[in-house]
């Protein structure tokens, strides 16, 4: 039945009635996929989202940069930098050659070109560009590389002499040991000087047992190869403990005809003013 006069009442009646019942009108282009205002979709938050809200990245971007450290955020500790040596910084030096920044050494002291090698890898990996070794770098060094060998971290000698030979506790001695390629200058058991050494390759091996010099040479050139053997002093046939200009120039990337090399010119002419005739040579594994 129509009441005349009342449609507005009617229509504001019906509206109460379908608001009590859960019904909705459809959003509106300014309300969001929920049938909410925009402003109103935070949980727990009334009224326009603060300001400084950062908007959510878009699909497939790159993740927003890393905040900076708080300030006062301690610097990681540094372990080793310029000036410092020993065995530590020659396997920092044999890591560093691993992944190609240091072609130098190593040495054992940290001085301009692993200053540098250090800045550079720090740089490459966006860590602060000291040159310093922190324990950061370290930890990023680690990760990349392996534990360097032993010939890895002396190529140009200096590395720890074995213990001697039993053999070599007497009298007036060469103590030559391949296994950690030096050689002992010892009388009565005592070392007055350790140096290191290289041998034979593999076609033409220094030989291994007891012997003695029995001729010393000091400006000696082979005369199968035609090649300068100064201090030479002969133990084995045509085997000799001699000055190498080889082996002070590459290392242990090259090798002998079967003589021990010496590398170190001023430790050879002392020891070459030393040694006698008759003394013995021990060369062990």
């Amino acid at each position: 039945m129509r009441i005349p006069g009342r449609p507005a009442a009617l229509l504001a009646s019906a509206a109460v009635l379908a608001a009590l019942c859960g019904c909705t009108v459809q959003p509106t282009d300014t309300e969001g996929k929920h049938g909410l205002p925009a402003r109103m979709r935070s949980p727990g938050t009334r009224g326009p989202a603060p300001a400084d809200s950062p908007a959510p990245p878009a699909r497939g971007s790159a993740p927003p940069a890393r905040s900076p450290a708080p300030a006062g955020t301690p610097a990681p500790r540094v372990l080793w930098s310029r000036g410092d040596s020993g065995p530590a910084v020659r396997e920092l030096q044999a890591r560093l050659r691993q992944v190609a920044w240091l072609t130098a050494g190593p040495t054992g002291s940290y001085g301009r070109l692993t200053e540098q090698a250090v800045r550079g890898f720090q740089g490459r990996r966006g860590l602060p560009r000291t040159g310093a070794t922190d324990a950061e770098t370290w930890r990023r060094l680690l990760a990349m590389t392996r534990p360097p060998r032993t010939w890895e971290l002396y190529p140009m000698g200096g590395q720890p002499a074995a213990a001697p030979d039993p053999r070599c506790r007497t009298g007036r001695v060469l103590c030559i040991s391949k296994s950690s390629r030096t050689l002992r200058w010892m009388i009565d058991g005592r070392t007055l000087s350790t140096m290191a050494v290289r041998f034979g390759t593999q076609y033409t091996p220094t030989r291994e047992g007891v012997f003695s010099i029995y001729w010393k040479s000091r400006h000696h050139v082979s005369t199968l190869y035609d090649s300068p053997m100064p201090y030479a002093m002969f133990f084995s046939g045509g085997q000799a403990v001699h000055y190498s200009y080889d082996f002070a120039a590459r290392g242990y990337a090259g090798g002998s005809h079967g003589c021990v090399n010496v590398r170190d010119e001023a430790a050879i002419a002392l020891l070459f003013a030393q040694v006698r005739v008759g003394d013995k040579v021990v060369v062990s594994w």
